[in-house]
C-alpha cells in the first residue's frame, strides 16, 4: 500500500513534483471514479506524481444542498485512495471564500501554480469557481494556455443506467447491496475502530465485532446482512447487524454488528472493514434472549 500523503486544512499548497490530478468529489469511489484514477495511475507510471484533488467538505453540503452523509467517509477515502496507489491526496478546503474564487484563477493559481498540474483527469459534469461557472471546456482551453493535458471521461453506463454517487445512494437506501457493489466495482464498505460492546453476543455462544459508524455514513436500512469482515490481511466470511439492536438495548446507538465464521480471539481496539454483500432480513425485536439465539442460529448456518 503506498504512503498517502495527505493535504488537509490548508489553501497554502506549494508541490514540488509536476503532477497527474484527478478532480472530483469522490463519493463513494464508483466505477466511474475509477476511470479517472486509472489514468492518472497510467501517468504515473510516465513519472507524474498521482494526485487526487476533492473538496472538504463538498460543495452540497457548504450551500445546504445535503444531509452530510457520504457513501464513503473521509478516511475510507484516504484509505482506498492509498491502496489504489494514489500519492498525494488534497482536501481543499471548502468555504465561502474559496466557493466564490474566478475558475479562471482556479485553474491558473491552483491547478497549475499550486498543484503543477501537467495532465488532469475530470468528468464531463464537472463543475467548479463561482456559482459552478468552470466546466471541463473551460479546463480544456485553459490547460492549452497554462500547459496541461486534460482528458474528461464520459460517464459510465450499467444496465442502461448512468453511474453516479446518486444512483449508489438509492441502491444503498433501498438495500440492494448487490447492485451498489456492480456500481462501486467493490461490496459496501463500512470502516471503523472495533469498540466493546455489550458482550451479549459472546453469552449467547455468538462472539461479535462492533463497529460504530461516523454520523456523516450512509448507512443501509436496520437488518441483517450477508458480509465479510476484513482485519490487516486477512479477509473472514461474516454476517452482520446494522442497527440498534432492539432485543438487547434500549440505546439508540448506530452500529454494525458482525459475527465473524472460523475467527477465535477477539480484534478489540484494531480498525477494521466490514464489506455488506447481501440483504438478509430486517431488523426486529425478539420477545426473549432464546429466541433472538435461534435466528442467529439460522442466519448463521445460511451465510455458511
Amino acid at each position: 500500500m503506498i504512503l498517502l500523503e495527505i493535504i488537509a486544512d490548508t489553501t497554502e499548497i506549494q508541490l514540488a513534483q509536476e503532477t497527474a490530478a484527478a478532480i472530483g468529489k469522490f463519493d463513494g469511489i464508483h466505477i466511474g471514479h475509477r476511470r479517472l484514477l486509472e489514468e492518472i495511475l497510467a501517468r504515473k507510471k510516465r513519472g507524474l506524481t498521482a494526485c487526487v484533488f476533492t473538496f472538504d467538505p463538498p460543495p452540497a453540503v457548504l450551500f445546504g444542498c445535503s444531509d452530510g452523509k457520504e457513501l464513503t467517509s473521509k478516511k475510507e477515502k484516504r484509505l482506498l485512495f492509498s491502496r489504489m496507489g494514489v500519492d498525494i491526496l488534497v482536501e481543499f478546503p471548502m468555504n465561502r471564500e474559496t466557493a466564490a474564487m474566478a475558475p479562471e484563477a482556479f485553474a491558473r493559481d491552483v491547478l497549475a501554480g499550486q498543484l503543477q498540474v501537467r495532465f488532469l483527469a475530470a468528468g464531463t459534469d464537472l463543475s467548479f469557481g463561482a456559482k459552478g461557472a468552470g466546466n471541463a471546456a473551460l479546463l480544456q482551453e485553459m490547460g492549452q494556455e497554462l500547459g496541461f493535458e486534460v482528458k474528461t471521461i464520459d460517464k459510465v453506463c450499467v444496465e442502461g443506467e448512468e453511474v453516479s454517487s446518486t444512483l449508489v445512494r438509492a441502491k444503498v437506501e433501498k438495500g440492494d447491496m448487490e447492485a451498489a457493489e456492480r456500481l462501486l466495482g467493490m461490496p459496501y464498505m463500512i470502516a471503523g475502530e472495533v469498540v466493546r460492546g455489550n458482550q451479549v453476543g459472546r453469552t449467547l455462544g455468538f462472539p461479535t465485532v462492533n463497529v460504530l459508524p461516523g454520523e456523516d455514513k450512509l448507512l443501509p436500512p436496520n437488518g441483517v446482512y450477508f458480509s465479510q469482515v476484513r482485519c490487516g490481511d486477512r479477509m473472514y466470511r461474516a454476517i452482520s447487524n446494522v442497527g440498534y439492536k432492539p432485543t438487547v438495548t434500549d440505546r439508540k446507538v448506530m452500529g454494525v454488528e458482525s459475527y465473524l465464521y472460523d475467527f477465535a480471539g477477539d480484534m478489540y481496539g484494531k480498525r477494521v472493514e466490514v464489506y455488506l454483500r447481501k440483504f438478509r432480513r430486517p431488523e426486529r425485536r425478539f420477545d426473549s434472549l432464546e429466541a433472538l439465539r435461534e435466528q442467529l442460529r439460522e442466519d448463521i448456518a445460511a451465510g455458511r
